[in-house]
């Protein structure tokens, strides 16, 4: 899953990316206001941890304008204020949800974990397709009930499928969700996890669309 994280506190945000790093997720790092407000509305992101006192541009406007834009990805608020009217008012300008610093990391990615299932029209931590279970709090993999290993990179993709099973998904898509900017890979280096993961799990659980990407179908 890629983040963008929009905070200009370097410290906060240097440990807020290592944490979700650490829990999976990409993580695409910016501190000025509008340079957060250009990649929001020019990129793809599966969510967005948006600091309310961004420089440039505040984070409630840049909140108001994705959002009149009809940029719909999850945005989770960050903020050192605690006051409710400014909660209300981040909610009611489209936010998904609102964390008030200081807080624990731990929350933090439960929270946003939270923010993106919601997204996708999830209620559990576990998404399940054919006799697999996928827990995306544990970061584990289970074939009737029984775990099956895999590799950091084999889960981020897989993952990424089944969050949007019964959807194709195309090579660039899954290049720019699940590996960082700076990570060394070849040009067919999504091939190669897909054809990992199909020795692993057998061959019709993923599947190529021809010309077009890969898709977990929906379990009947």
């Amino acid at each position: 899953m890629r983040i963008l994280l929009a905070e200009d506190d370097t410290r906060l945000a240097e440990l807020i990316a290592a944490t979700l790093r650490a829990a999976g997720f990409i993580v695409e790092r910016e501190a000025d206001g509008e340079i957060v407000l250009f990649r929001g509305e020019a990129e793809e992101f599966d969510a967005v941890l948006l600091d309310i006192g961004l420089p440039s541009l505040d984070g409630l406007t840049i909140l108001r304008r994705w959002r009149k834009a009809t940029r719909a990805m999850p945005i989770l608020i960050l903020t050192a204020r605690n006051q409710w009217e400014e909660r209300v008012e981040a909610i009611e300008a489209g936010a998904d949800d609102y964390l008030v610093k200081p807080f624990h990391m731990e929350e933090l990615v439960a929270r946003l974990r939270a923010v993106i299932r919601r997204s996708k029209g999830m209620a559990s931590t576990l998404i399940r397709f054919r006799e697999y279970a996928l827990d995306t709090r544990l970061m584990q993999l289970t074939r009737d009930g029984v775990p099956v290993d895999l590799t950091p990179q084999e889960y981020k993709l897989l993952a990424y499928l089944a969050f949007h099973r019964g959807q194709v998904v195309s090579q660039l898509q899954l290049t720019e969700h699940i590996y960082n900017q700076d990570f060394e890979r070849s040009s067919n280096s999504i091939e190669v996890l897909v054809g990992r993961l199909r020795r692993r799990l057998g061959t019709d659980i993923i599947k190529t669309r021809r010309g077009f990407g890969y898709v977990i179908e929906d379990t009947p």
